[in-house]
């Protein structure tokens, strides 16, 4: 049967999986893959960076493969957690602006909003459209995985600079995607190798770990990324694959309308859920919108399959809402200067 030429066809939505590449450029089959209509975006590691030059390269191969126009993401926190580095800032690691803050709260604040929008700005000038930041884990002295990638060990002073943060990256047209709901901080184990319970109460989370997600999603937070923690008092399974946490509480009690993403789940923290491709139907039919897969192409190629005919009535405009947005200038040699000085003037 012929269409219609009254109609229009309608452009495919964006799927639900969030994949890695290889290399520095695109091979054929990863061009193949890329097309897949459950394929949402694509996550670049430090092995995909060579120059900005060949950066810049990649990122619109990634954009060309396919019509929908693939999201692109990095983790570009600064500090330990920074992909690209050659012929960009050295970011600094969010605790710094928490030391700052202690003494000095007005000047860490401008000091966050200031890295924050150069951050965005660079990226933003490589063709990526978003980094999964800014870290809204209260530091507790416990989690050495999160460590200094924590603002700071008091809830108040996280969400402020966690804020101001935002605020830059927002002025360079660049959304955050705040992590790891409800919070890492209060377990000694890292969810990379293992699955780390939390054994406080739910009492005790609200009035800590929450707050600074509750300010965020307020000040227009477009994205959360769930832990791979289990809250044992609370509920039975990771956050990560937990209708409780995501939706009752991010959903209902916090009111996020924003895109849920899942921590990689390729790491041990998510192996409860079993095979890659049940752990991408349960973050699923948790909550999440996307799916982050790493570090394993078998395993990404059988997600794929599992999730092909996941409805994305909902996600679809929560997705579109983390592309960056043009009309920004990202060059503006003042800011960057104040910036630079900013990031030369942090405590050690």
């Amino acid at each position: 049967m012929s269409a219609d030429p009254g109609q229009v066809p309608r452009p495919r939505r964006l799927g639900p999986v969030m994949l890695d590449l290889e290399g520095a450029e695109l091979s054929a089959e990863e061009r193949e893959l890329l097309r897949h209509p459950a394929v949402g975006g694509v996550i670049l590691f430090r092995r995909n960076f060579v120059t900005p030059e060949q950066l810049v390269a990649l990122t619109d191969a990634i954009i060309r493969v396919d019509e929908r126009r693939l999201l692109i993401a990095v983790d570009q926190e600064g500090g330990r957690v920074q992909r690209f580095s050659e012929g960009l800032t050295r970011l600094p690691s969010a605790s710094r602006f928490g030391v700052l803050y202690a003494r000095d709260p007005r000047s860490a604040l401008e000091a966050a909003r200031a890295v924050g929008w150069l951050m965005a700005a660079e990226l933003r000038q490589l063709g990526v459209d978003f980094s999964f930041a800014p870290v809204l884990d209260v530091e507790q002295g416990l989690s050495h995985v999160i460590g200094d990638r924590a603002f700071a060990m008091a809830p108040e002073a996280v969400a402020s600079l966690a804020t101001a943060w935002l605020q830059g990256v927002h002025s360079a047209g660049m959304a955050g995607c705040g992590k790891h709901f409800p919070g890492h901080g209060g377990v000694v184990a890292d969810s990379h190798l293992e699955l780390p319970e939390d054994h406080r109460p739910l009492s005790v989370l609200e009035h800590w770990d929450l707050l600074p997600f509750r300010r965020l999603i307020a000040e227009g937070l477009e994205a959360i990324m769930p832990a791979h923690v289990r809250y044992a008092a609370i509920d039975p399974d990771p956050a990560g694959f937990s209708a409780f946490w995501l939706r009752e509480q991010l959903r209902g009690r916090l009111r996020f309308g924003g895109a849920i993403i899942s921590d990689d789940l390729n790491m041990a923290g998510a192996g409860i859920a079993g095979s890659p491709a049940a752990r991408a139907l349960a973050a699923l039919q948790a909550g999440c919108d996307l799916t982050l897969i790493c570090n394993n192409r078998e395993a990404a190629i059988a997600v794929v399959e599992a999730v092909v005919d996941w409805p994305m009535t909902q996600s679809a405009a929560r997705l579109q809402r983390l592309r960056a947005r043009t009309g920004f200038d990202l060059g503006n040699v003042e800011r960057r200067l104040a910036a630079l000085t900013a990031i030369d003037r942090l405590p050690a």
